[in-house]
């Protein structure tokens, strides 16, 4: 696919991976429909790439349809959905704040539905290209993470089984899965005095944190070829083939550290959304 002249709707276009996505494809000329909160950062994204932005919660149905339907009239359709609008939240499952849970699952997979399904019919006419953003925590299930890797496992089930029931109608999908990168939200997670140091702890590759801009190539180029994954860093995809033994890695890396902190969490009201991508999906 040449993404010139393509309209691309991106979602969690505000800031980060949404935002990085929106500059490199707007390079190549492509016409963007970025979704999002934060209406001020979204605003300053569409003057730096050319795009038109639209407020709206992934999570909220009449809404989407409203947005999908005006992006569609207003660009005359639409070619590509980037489904990217997550939130993250720290916090151990027997005393993390219930609502900060549920709200992880609400936007990182019903949203990524709830988008999915409005723009569809319009990905049909277009026999277009829609990506999933999913995670590393879809494959690797670290402590502290339960909502976020329930959430982007669920979309790259969600993914594979849309892919098939698709796939005769013209329609390509693809599943993104990242480690850690360098965004407001990761970054935030960093801070938090508990889950801050269980992953900044975590031994080499596992640990590190990668540049956006990379997120922002590989995404480009999963759109081009009409991917069926997208990996960043490369080693990712890599470990999607042993991802059996997973479990057994991180219940041994586990057994030293996640006790103090699980004590820590129960005793100081510290979990919940990080970052400023979670404080707006918190309003």
């Amino acid at each position: 696919m040449d993404v010139t002249g393509k309209v691309v709707l991106i979602t969690g276009a505000a800031r980060g991976i949404g935002a990085e996505v929106a500059r490199q494809l707007a390079a190549r000329g492509a016409r963007l429909a970025l979704v999002g909160l934060e209406k001020a950062q979204l605003e300053e994204v569409a003057q730096q790439t050319g795009g038109k932005a639209w407020e709206a919660d992934v999570t909220d149905w009449d809404v989407l349809e409203r947005v999908t339907n005006e992006v569609a009239e207003h660009f005359g359709g639409i070619d590509v959905v980037v489904a990217n609008a997550g939130i993250a939240a720290t916090g151990f499952v027997r005393s993390m704040d219930p609502k900060a849970f549920e709200r992880v699952i609400e936007v990182n997979l019903l949203g990524v539905w709830r988008t999915v399904r409005t723009a569809l019919p319009h990905l049909i006419k277009s026999r277009g290209y829609c990506l999933v953003v999913s995670s590393l925590a879809a494959i690797v299930h670290i402590p502290g993470n339960a909502a976020y890797s329930a959430a982007k496992a669920g979309c790259e089930a969600f993914a594979d089984s849309l892919r098939a029931e698709v796939r005769h109608l013209g329609v390509g999908v693809g599943t993104a899965y990242f480690s850690w990168i360098s965004t407001d939200m990761v970054n935030s997670a960093d801070q938090h005095p508990v889950f801050g140091k269980l992953r900044q702890g975590m031994p080499g590759v596992a640990g590190k944190k990668y540049p956006v801009r990379n997120v922002g190539k590989a995404v480009v180029r999963g759109i081009e070829k009409r991917a069926k994954a997208v990996h960043v860093p490369g080693w990712v995809g890599a470990l999607k083939y042993f991802r059996a033994f997973t479990p057994l890695v991180v219940d041994r890396q586990a057994v030293e550290e996640v006790a103090e902190a699980d004590r820590e969490m129960a005793r100081q009201d510290t979990s919940g959304l990080v970052g400023p991508g979670g404080q707006a999906a918190s309003r």
